[in-house]
C-alpha cells in the first residue's frame, strides 16, 4: 500500500487514523500560529454571518408582529367617489377637475354578500365587518377625540391579535360595555368598571361601561381606540346596517398584496393590503435583507483568501516534506488530499467555535436592547439550527475550495527538486 513506509515511520497512534487526515493535523499543529490566525478569521466569519442572519431575522419577525399584531392584512372599503367640477363657460376648452369629495363615512354596499365572497378565497383565513369613524370619549370634564370602532367580538379576534394585550379587565364587548386604549384610560382617568359618555360626529351619545383595557404596544394606538359591539358603532356613526371595512387575514404574509389584486378584480372595491399601506416599511426589510446578503458574500469572500493564502503559504514551507513524502511511495492524490482534508479541518472547526460565539452575542445583545415600549428584549437569545448547519456547510466548502489551488501545486510537485529546495 502507497505509504505504508510512512506510516511505518509516524507514531504508533497513526494505524488507527486514516494516513492523509495524520499528515494534515501534523502539518496544522507544527504551523500553529498560522493555524491559530486562520481558525480565527473562520470563527470570526461564521460567527457574523450567524449573528447578523439570525438578529436581522428576528429583528424583522418582531417589527411585522407588532406592526400586525394591531392591523389586519389587508382592509376593503367603498370606492372613494371623486366629483368633477366644470370650467366656466367663458374659460378655454380645458379637460374637467376631478376632486375627491368631502370625507363622509361610506358604507360598503351589500357587505354581507362581499364578506361571503372574499372568505372563499383560498388564502384568506377570516373575516371581520367593521365600522369605524371619530367620536369624542367623556368622563367628568376630561374630554378626548378618539377613534370609535364597532366590531364583531369573535370574528375581530381572529384577524386582528388582541388576546395578550389586555392589561385589565376581562375581554368583553356588549351593548353596554366597551374596550379602551390604555392611554385613554389614564388620560380620562378611568379604569375597569367606570363609566365613559361617548359622542359621535354626528351628535349621537351612548354611555359605556370600561370593560377592559388594551395595551396594544402602541402609544396613540392606545390613545385613540375604544371598541364597542358593531351595533352600537352603527348607531352612533349613524351607518345602520352597514360597515366602513371589511377586515381580513391571509395564510402568507408576504402574498397579502397579490390576494388584495384578487380581490380587487372581483369586488370591483377599494383593497388594501399591509404591504401597500406599509410600503416604507417594507422597503426598508428589503433593503436591510439585501444588505446582509452583500456583508456575507463579503465574509464568505475574505475567509476563503484567507484559507488560500494560509494554505499557498504552507506548501511553501512544507515543500521539503512533500518531497519526502512522495518520494517513500506517497501518491498524487494523498498529497493534495492533505491540504484539502487541511481547508475542511480548519472550515468545521472554525464553524463549531463561531456558532458557539454568534450564540454568545445573541445571548449579551438581547440582555443590551429592550424593547422602548415595555418591559422585555427587542429578541430572544434563539440560535436556528437549520441556519447553523448551513453555515457549517458553507464553511467546510469554503475551506474545501480555498484549498483546491494550493493541493494542486503541492500535489505537482517533482519529489527530487522539492527535497532540493
Amino acid at each position: 500500500m502507497r505509504g505504508s513506509a510512512a506510516r511505518a515511520a509516524l507514531s504508533p497512534w497513526a494505524r488507527w487514523l486514516p494516513f492523509e487526515l495524520l499528515v494534515a493535523l501534523r502539518f496544522l499543529r507544527e504551523g500553529r500560529m498560522q493555524t491559530a490566525l486562520i481558525l480565527a478569521g473562520v470563527t470570526g466569519g461564521v460567527a457574523v454571518i450567524i449573528f447578523l442572519t439570525q438578529l436581522i431575522q428576528q429583528l424583522q419577525a418582531s417589527i411585522i408582529d407588532r406592526v400586525l399584531g394591531t392591523q389586519p392584512h389587508i382592509v376593503v372599503r367603498a370606492p372613494s367617489p371623486q366629483t368633477r367640477r366644470a370650467a366656466p363657460p367663458d374659460a378655454p376648452a380645458v379637460a374637467a377637475r376631478v376632486q375627491p369629495r368631502e370625507q363622509a363615512l361610506r358604507a360598503v354596499d351589500a357587505w354581507e354578500r362581499i364578506a361571503a365572497l372574499v372568505a372563499r378565497h383560498d388564502n384568506v383565513l377570516a373575516v371581520s365587518p367593521v365600522v369605524s369613524g371619530p367620536a369624542l370619549a367623556l368622563r367628568g370634564q376630561a374630554s378626548r377625540s378618539v377613534t370609535l370602532i364597532g366590531v364583531v367580538p369573535e370574528a375581530y379576534r381572529r384577524v386582528v391579535r388582541l388576546d395578550d394585550k389586555l392589561v385589565q379587565g376581562r375581554w368583553a364587548i356588549s351593548a353596554a360595555e366597551a374596550m379602551i386604549g390604555a392611554e385613554l384610560a389614564a388620560d380620562l382617568g378611568v379604569t375597569v368598571g367606570d363609566r365613559v359618555r361617548l359622542t359621535s360626529a354626528q351628535g349621537r351619545s351612548e354611555t359605556v361601561t370600561v370593560a377592559g383595557v388594551l395595551d396594544v404596544g402602541n402609544r396613540d394606538l392606545n390613545r385613540r381606540w375604544v371598541l364597542v359591539p358593531l351595533r352600537l358603532g352603527q348607531t352612533l356613526l349613524g351607518v345602520p346596517g352597514g360597515v366602513t371595512q371589511l377586515e381580513l387575514t391571509v395564510r402568507d404574509l408576504f402574498r397579502a398584496e397579490a390576494v388584495a389584486a384578487e380581490l380587487r378584480a372581483q369586488t370591483g372595491l377599494t383593497v388594501e393590503s399591509w404591504m401597500q399601506t406599509n410600503a416604507a416599511l417594507l422597503t426598508a426589510l428589503s433593503n436591510q435583507a439585501m444588505s446582509n446578503n452583500l456583508i456575507r458574500s463579503f465574509v464568505v469572500l475574505i475567509v476563503a483568501l484567507g484559507i488560500a493564502s494560509v494554505l499557498v503559504v504552507s506548501v511553501v514551507q512544507k515543500q521539503r516534506e512533500i518531497g519526502i513524502l512522495r518520494a517513500v511511495g506517497v501518491g498524487r492524490g494523498q498529497v493534495m488530499a492533505v491540504f484539502l482534508l487541511q481547508g475542511a479541518l480548519v472550515g468545521l472547526s472554525g464553524s463549531l467555535l463561531g456558532t458557539s460565539l454568534a450564540y454568545g452575542l445573541l445571548a449579551v445583545f438581547s440582555r443590551v436592547f429592550q424593547n422602548p415600549n415595555g418591559p422585555g428584549a427587542l429578541f430572544q437569545a434563539e440560535l436556528d439550527p437549520q441556519l447553523a448547519l448551513q453555515a457549517a456547510l458553507v464553511a467546510c466548502a469554503v475551506g474545501l475550495l480555498a484549498a483546491w489551488l494550493p493541493a494542486r501545486r503541492a500535489a505537482r510537485m517533482d519529489p527530487v527538486q522539492a527535497i532540493r529546495a
